[in-house]
Parts: structure tokens; C-alpha cells; sequence
């Protein structure tokens, strides 16, 4: 894993277990219907984050996609907080936020896809090169 991808891995992760905290620090459970009153101050920390994320994310789509998704239940969650949530809904927002970054960090884990292709391409450019020459 190189360096940027090591590093928005160890950013996803904190994002992931920051809202994760967020939910079981709730004094209403899922299925209940209290009032949900979050810090509003540290959800839109958490949302600049995720847009930072989001940028370094630009040159892996398939994590800028799963991000896209956690900035947009983010930009809901904060829309309708603080006062506008049950616990319920607050739980669901939280949820849809913390799955695309679960996601996110499973495939900035696993190895690049591309790196068989790039592979092959620089062994082609120097097989050509070669023959070119003699």
C-alpha cells in the first residue's frame, strides 16, 4: 500500500470508528423515538474531514464513490440536526454514513486492481522500446 492510500486508509478508519462513537455515545436506542440531540460542532468537523477524504480520495474512484455516499448522509444528518431527529432517524443517518465507510477502507485494504495492468504495460513499453532499437 503506498503512502496516500495508506494514509486515506488510517483517515476512513478514524472517520468510521469518530461517527461510530457518535452513535453508542446516544442516550436513545434505534427503535426509540426520543429527541436526538448530536453536537452539531463535531458532526460538521467530522463532515470537513470527509470532504478532505473525498479529495484525497479523486485518484481511486471506487473510494470516491463509497465517500460521495458517506458526504451525502452526512450533509442530510446535519440538515435536520440538532432537534429536527428522533433516535431512530438519527441511528439511520449515522448508519448510512459509517457503511460507505466501512466500505471505503475494505477497498482501500485490499490490493489495486490495476496494479496487473501496470505491470503489463511497462513490460510491453520496455519490450517495444527494445525492439525499436534492434
Amino acid at each position: 500500500m503506498n503512502a496516500e492510500r495508506s494514509q486515506l486508509f488510517y483517515t476512513c478508519t478514524f472517520l468510521y470508528v469518530s461517527f461510530q462513537a457518535i452513535q453508542h455515545s446516544m442516550a436513545g436506542k434505534a427503535s426509540d423515538s426520543l429527541p436526538c440531540w448530536l453536537d452539531t460542532g463535531l458532526i460538521t468537523m467530522l463532515s470537513r474531514e470527509l470532504r478532505s477524504a473525498r479529495e484525497q480520495a479523486s485518484p481511486f474512484p471506487e473510494v470516491s464513490e463509497a465517500l460521495d455516499v458517506a458526504i451525502y448522509h452526512c450533509g442530510l444528518l446535519l440538515a435536520q440536526c440538532p432537534g429536527a431527529l428522533n433516535s431512530q432517524l438519527c441511528h439511520h443517518h449515522l448508519d448510512a454514513i459509517m457503511v460507505p465507510l466501512k466500505e471505503a477502507t475494505a477497498r482501500l485494504s485490499a490490493a489495486p486492481a490495476t496494479a496487473g495492468s501496470h505491470s503489463w504495460q511497462h513490460t510491453a513499453r520496455r519490450l517495444l522500446k527494445k525492439w525499436r532499437r534492434g
